[in-house]
């Protein structure tokens, strides 16, 4: 029985709680600040012992978070997430509705089979590089498919720890289990209300530029004020055709830059391929042109012309390689020297696309001009050469060039690390941080990560923020706080009818994960709601099913893993998630108590 008297630990913890939300809400410190805080009170007040207050640091969630974040890197690190988006990204094209859903649905299916946070953790890169490309603000993303990741977590029985452990909290009352499925019509109901909120409130509701959104073109890339660059395609010279030339008379004559040069099975590859360089039959060539002024070559020469790459469809991919524009500052070396001498192709593995000079663009003979100070020079290579320059400091570049060398090399290794801990997780019988641990020190030793990087791939203020809030929750329940609010509300309600009682309950629930954890809620609620119900004449089953998916209804605060994970990398304050997580709780209630009154 819930103890009935307020006792001064159990007012203490309030309070504490009180200041929690307070702090999270005026923002005069940061939100990992905040839990530190909360993590040195407790102690301080008596409420738990210094070894508890310290023990969210040892907890499973925030161990796994960590691992899964450093597996994650690895996969990012060595473009294996970057040819995952690439196929998500073709099919959304550049609306913002369309991305949002596509990836909303996505993380909600992953995560009606895997925990969350894990899913949430592992979609992050992916999330970094769908933003860049497509010019959508990352805070215009995360914020729908994190909470997108929580709601797929109600689809199936194993979805949630609160939905896991659910039947084992209704077998000391004899009570019928659930089914693996028993809870999916309601589960994806709550999937398609959120992801339709989203669509519909999200560009009012979350922060971030909405102009960008859906652009699909980066404000910041030179090649746009370039207009005869052209686009990038891939031209294959048939074997028996014309006979073989050089590279210059592609750009000299039909303003078609070569920037890839290989044969036709792809073992040999020249990026870039030297002016002088030779095509013979047989050869694919990567290149930049007007398409009326490739399909003129194309003609003369007998290519076979394609806009999508595929011998070079690695090696030329915008994690990879792309076009910069740099400035000659007074003091470079290549003042008064040609680009021929220079030999950009030769000797720094860039090839020169274009001249801007006093207001001219020269895009053909390129080869002849001397450079002066303030020219502008339009290059593509891959972005490591790009990087040498900036070393010496003889090209100034108008853009940023701080992109992470990614190495394709190690995607297999990343690829196998990833799959350890996989397989552990489902074939063995040990815990999920040490499986998990497993495959990202496996990222290490296999020398996909450096010890640094896998470090510098955490975000600690997600870590601090999980392990700071985690014995909050442990004191709300050894205090007896959490037992005697939910007491208080047992004995307000009297004789209400079963949906006011399953919507009261869902509340509650809500309220309640909100500061205990969504496990803690649950194991403390379940019990309390089976004994409620029977007094009311509810159905006990139904009321802990309520409660159980009501666990994941964390959208107010950055309190649940998934909101934590997100809100560092998506620049969200605590006030973005009030904003858009009342209305969404609120959807999520009502949802949720009209599926499982109607439908059960």
């Amino acid at each position: 029985m819930p103890q009935s008297v307020l006792t001064l630990d159990m007012i203490l913890v309030f309070a504490v709680i009180v200041a929690v939300v307070f702090l999270f809400i005026v923002e005069w410190v940061r939100v990992d600040v905040v839990a530190i805080l909360a993590m040195i009170a407790l102690p301080a007040l008596g409420l738990i012992d210094g070894r508890t207050a310290f023990a969210g640091f040892g907890s499973t969630a925030v161990v796994s978070i960590i691992a899964v974040i450093i597996l994650g890197r690895g996969l990012d690190h060595t473009g294996v997430i970057a040819m995952g988006v690439r196929p998500l990204l073709r099919l959304a094209g550049c609306s913002r509705w369309r991305i949002v859903a596509l990836l909303s649905l996505t993380i909600a299916i992953v995560s009606s089979f895997m925990q969350n946070i894990g899913a949430a953790a592992l979609f992050l890169p992916a999330l970094r590089r769908i933003s860049r490309e497509s010019g959508l603000p990352l805070s215009q993303l995360l914020m729908p498919v994190g909470a997108a990741a929580i709601l797929g977590g109600t689809i199936t029985l194993v979805g949630s720890s609160p939905l896991i452990m659910l039947n084992d909290l209704l077998a000391p009352d004899g009570l019928e289990p659930f089914g693996l499925f028993s809870v999916t019509p309601v589960g994806l109901a709550l999937v398609g209300a959120g992801i339709l909120f989203f669509i519909i409130t999200g560009p009012l509701l979350l922060p971030g530029d909405r102009q960008s959104a859906g652009t699909c073109e980066l404000p910041n890339d030179p090649s746009l004020y370039y207009k005869q660059l052209g686009e990038l395609y891939e031209l294959t010279f048939p074997q028996g055709g014309n006979k073989a030339f050089k590279v210059y008379e592609l750009c000299d004559n039909y303003l078609v830059h070569t920037v890839a040069l290989a044969s036709l099975d792809g073992s040999t590859k020249l990026i870039p391929p030297d002016r002088d360089s030779t095509v013979e039959p047989g050869s694919v060539i990567a290149v930049y042109g007007p398409r009326e002024k490739v399909d003129q070559a194309a003609a003369r020469f007998g290519f076979q012309v394609s806009e999508q790459l595929n011998v070079f469809a690695q090696d030329l991919d915008s994690e990879m390689a792309g076009i910069a524009e740099a400035v000659v500052p007074p003091h470079s070396i290549f003042v008064g020297k040609t680009l021929r001498e220079i030999r950009f192709r030769h000797n720094y593995l860039v090839a020169p696309l274009a001249l801007y000079r006093e207001e001219n663009d020269f895009y053909t003979q390129l080869g002849g001009h001397e450079l002066k100070v303030g020219d502008a020079v339009l290059m593509h290579g891959a972005w490591r050469n790009f990087k040498r320059f900036r070393q010496t400091r003889d090209l100034i570049f108008s853009q940023s060039m701080d992109r992470e060398i990614l190495h394709p090399q190690k995607a297999g290794m990343a690829i196998a690390c990833f799959a350890l801990a996989t397989g552990l997780v489902i074939f063995s019988n040990l815990s999920l941080p040490v499986c998990l641990m497993a495959g990202a020190i496996g990222m290490v030793l296999t020398g996909v990560l450096s010890i640094d990087e896998a470090y510098q791939g955490v975000d600690w203020r997600t870590v601090f923020l999980l392990a700071g809030l985690i014995p909050l929750g442990l004191a709300t329940q050894e205090t007896g706080a959490a037992a005697w609010a939910a007491g208080q509300l047992m004995e307000w309600l009297h004789q209400p009818p079963t949906l006011v009682v399953l919507l009261i309950l869902a509340i509650m629930s809500t309220l309640f994960t909100l500061v205990v954890s969504n496990v803690g809620a649950v194991v403390l609620l379940v019990p309390l709601v089976i004994n409620l119900a029977e007094d009311l004449g509810v159905d006990p089953r139904l009321a802990a099913l309520v409660v159980g998916l009501a666990a994941s209804n964390s959208f107010i605060l950055p309190t649940h893993q998934v909101n934590a994970l997100y809100m560092g990398p998506g620049g969200y304050r605590s006030l973005d998630f009030i904003k858009t997580g009342v209305p969404l709780s609120i959807i999520f209630v009502l949802v949720l108590t009209t599926m499982v009154y109607f439908f059960y």
